[in-house]
């Protein structure tokens, strides 16, 4: 379990290095500082702070399902899918200044993330609310993404 937990953290942590490598070039482009942002938008320090324990608990939520799923084929594919939209987001939005492009690929991967609760939910019980969160930012990211592309 232990080891599964690393590996899974590894592959998290690789897809915030990645997206981040994007994420602290756009957040103080000009285009992004000029942007008409939604007023429940966090300070910036909570994007970090918020991620971290996102991928810390879904690491150990994936090391948990990986254990008592039967078809990890489905399993793998799903996270798979999760991680190319997670990290695909940041360029799409803060590189090439697409928030149209940018909300089809949150709204999916909030679709995704949100199959994890739905599918995995009976199985895992209470280990689900380490999805939780995930889930829950991936909604405000969402209507953060949205608000951006409808009033700018």
């Amino acid at each position: 379990m232990f080891v599964r937990i690393i590996i899974f953290l590894a592959i998290n942590f690789g897809a915030l290095v990645i997206g981040g490598f994007f994420t602290e070039k756009g957040v103080v482009s000009e285009w992004y500082l000029s942007l008409n942002k939604a007023p429940w938008t966090p300070p910036g320090w909570v994007f970090g702070a918020a991620w971290t324990t996102i991928m810390i608990c879904f690491a150990v939520y994936m090391a948990f399902v990986y254990q008592i799923t039967h078809n990890k084929k489905l399993l793998i594919a799903l996270f798979s899918i999760q991680w190319v939209l997670n990290v695909l987001w940041n360029p799409v939005f803060f590189y090439f200044q697409q928030a149209g492009a940018g909300l089809v690929i949150i709204t999916a991967l909030t679709i995704v993330v949100g199959a994890f609760l739905f599918r995995y939910g009976a199985a895992m019980k209470l280990k689900s609310l380490l999805v939780v969160p995930y889930f829950l930012w991936l909604l405000i990211a969402t209507s953060l993404n949205a608000y951006i592309l409808v009033r700018n």
